[in-house]
């Protein structure tokens, strides 16, 4: 790396779920939250119907922990696999496995049973050829000058190939043996354990394939999210069953918008937004809608992240069982799995961002907090849809969502930002007890804890056009403490989860960098700029290492991959080559430029 040095561094330590049936629930949803919500002290709010093919893979998952043990064990993997035979016949010959005194399977007994009766993770999933793929697009990166950057570029680029994925055949002739939701296009996925398309992951995966020219693939990964929201009424986490629970971070109108300014495609953005509509009207309805009286006494509007689950995650039930195992009442641990769901919608699973105390877990509040982050994508799709139902003609709407985007503004203004910090800060609702859905404004329930979504707002036209705003924002990140050696740290808190200290991550990366450089400030693109080179070194240290692109890095040490979590570091890695690609294609690399530590 060319004398890149830390800014700072101050360190603190179904079948398928009926489509109907959802509405109905939904429609619920809204009626209790609107009126009086039917709640207890410790959990409310809704519950999707229970796939039995899921409660089976779930006692398969904590069978396979007893009998394999912890070592190498992943539960997502159990819950993955797809049947043989039919569930009743294959429910029949588990039951019948011979059992010891205590219960347990033997891991001869257990292994012959898998080999006999499920396929393998992920074989559902087929290899597709992207058809749109070409080693080297015309005008590719015509920025980086330097041909070891361009070389490594075009190999990045290539790995669109490796990702690229098809459903199986048998998905859809026989979808009650899989866990794996059908979808008529092919997908981009995020690599190694996250074997099926990911919501917000897309994003940056479709910004990346936007810079390798592969607009029909980019399509049609909007195409098969719009299709879940068609069945579910929203876009789902990922696309298995056992994630009808919960959404992610709001980002389709984002990948619409960024698809239509690309290629002009008029037909697709017009069949695209009614499905934008709906979404927006999940986001801003029920349980995640919540309204706060500001310190001038206005109501102010904003959205929150509240899963329709208070179970066990399926894809993580081993793990939440034995985190809830410290507390004794039945109760809480129902609003404890609400909490544990709640925060893997919203991308940061897990994070102190979301505790009230960082070390421990069941201190999980997600539900009782306005983040600061969702209400920037939201806003963000409020302007999209303005501007996409502009240039489709629809001049209602247009007008309708622009002002919604403008009485968001004032409200992040009036809830998130804090002038003396010059951020954006999260807004804790309520305390433990409290069931109800307006609140009153008190200055202290601000989170002054520093994190970078406390930034995120930047990324939004309406916040990076205000120079004097973005001024006191670029100020205040510069003498945060979240700029280390080689990108920006998701918070100040090394609390062993992997959405905090020392971990950093391509979209945090992109949406600030972005939101720099958009404000037209010479000093803000400067340290957008800066902050880019530096992830993009790491990223390409890393890969020069393991011939990988890695989930996340560690942002203290140049190449080295993150850390933390309840799974171990993941390989592929959708967002992170898209990211990369993104900044290459925005600031380039000089022709002299060494890319090292």
């Amino acid at each position: 790396m060319a004398n890149f040095k830390p800014l700072n561094h101050h360190r603190n330590s179904s079948p398928l779920l009926p489509f109907f049936s959802l509405l109905l629930t939904l429609s619920s949803l809204t009626t209790a939250s609107n009126n009086s919500p039917l709640c207890s002290p410790t959990d409310s709010g809704p519950v999707v119907p229970t796939d039995p093919l899921i409660t089976f893979l779930e006692r398969l998952q904590l069978t396979a922990l007893n009998t394999f043990g912890s070592k190498n064990y992943d539960p997502k993997h159990y819950v993955d696999l797809s049947l043989k035979h039919n569930l009743s016949k294959t429910q029949l010959a588990f039951d019948d496995l011979p059992k010891s005194s205590t219960g347990s399977v033997s891991a001869v007994d257990l292994n012959g049973f898998i080999t006999s009766y499920f396929n393998g993770a992920g074989e559902d999933l087929v290899y597709a050829e992207p058809p749109d793929f070409v080693p080297e697009p015309e005008g590719f990166l015509p920025a980086v000058e330097n041909p070891v950057v361009r070389e490594w570029a075009l190999e990045v680029h290539k790995l669109w190939k490796n990702l690229s994925r098809r459903v199986d055949a048998g998905v859809f002739e026989h979808p009650e043996l899989h866990t794996l939701l059908p979808l008529s296009k092919s997908v981009v996925v995020p690599g190694s354990r996250f074997r099926e398309v990911y919501y917000w992951d897309s994003y940056w995966v479709i910004r990346g394939l936007l810079v390798s020219k592969m607009y029909d693939t980019a399509k049609g990964i909007v195409s098969n999210l719009i299709s879940l929201r068609d069945e579910f009424g929203f876009v789902l986490n990922g696309a298995r069953k056992y994630y009808t629970n919960r959404s992610q971070p709001p980002l389709l109108s984002a990948m619409v918008y960024e698809i239509y300014s690309r290629t002009g495609d008029m037909d697709f953005a017009r069949k695209s937004l009614p499905a934008l509509l709906k979404e927006h009207h999940f986001w801003n309805s029920g349980f995640h809608k919540v309204t706060i009286h500001d310190a001038k006494g206005c109501n102010r509007t904003l959205s929150r992240y509240y899963a329709m689950w208070n179970k066990p995650r399926p894809e993580s039930s081993t793990i939440d069982t034995a985190t809830a195992s410290k507390l004794s009442n039945a109760s809480e641990k129902q609003h404890l799995y609400r909490e544990l769901a709640s925060t893997a919608e919203t991308g940061w699973d897990f994070s102190s961002r979301w505790m009230r105390n960082a070390s421990d877990l069941t201190t999980l509040a997600t539900t009782s907090i306005i983040p600061v982050d969702l209400n920037a994508f939201i806003l963000q799709m409020e302007l999209n849809i303005a501007f996409l139902a502009k240039v489709t003609g629809d001049r209602i709407a247009a007008a309708r969502f622009l002002e919604a985007a403008k009485a968001r503004k004032l409200a992040m203004n009036s809830v998130f930002w804090n002038e003396e910090m010059g951020q954006w800060l999260d807004y804790w609702i309520s305390d433990k007890t409290t069931c109800k859905d307006d609140y009153t404004w008190v200055a202290s329930n601000q989170n002054r804890n520093i994190f970078a979504s406390n930034f995120i707002p930047l990324s939004v036209e309406l916040f990076n056009s205000d120079l004097k705003l973005v001024e006191k924002a670029r100020q205040s990140l510069q003498r945060s403490g979240l700029i280390r050696a080689v990108g920006i740290a998701t918070s100040l808190t090394n609390s062993g989860q992997q959405w905090d200290f020392p971990n950093g991550w391509a979209p945090i990366q992109h949406l600030i960098v972005e939101g720099l450089v958009r404000s037209g400030s010479k000093e803000a693109k400067s340290m957008a700029k800066d902050i880019a080179a530096r992830w993009i070194t790491t990223n390409y240290v890393f890969y020069k290492k393991t011939n990988a692109m890695s989930e996340k890095y560690d942002v203290e040490k140049c190449g080295e991959y993150g850390g933390g979590g309840e799974y171990v570091p993941q390989m592929g890695f959708g967002w992170s080559n898209g990211v990369v690609l993104a900044f290459l294609e925005e600031f380039g690399w000089p022709k002299d430029l060494k890319i090292d530590c």
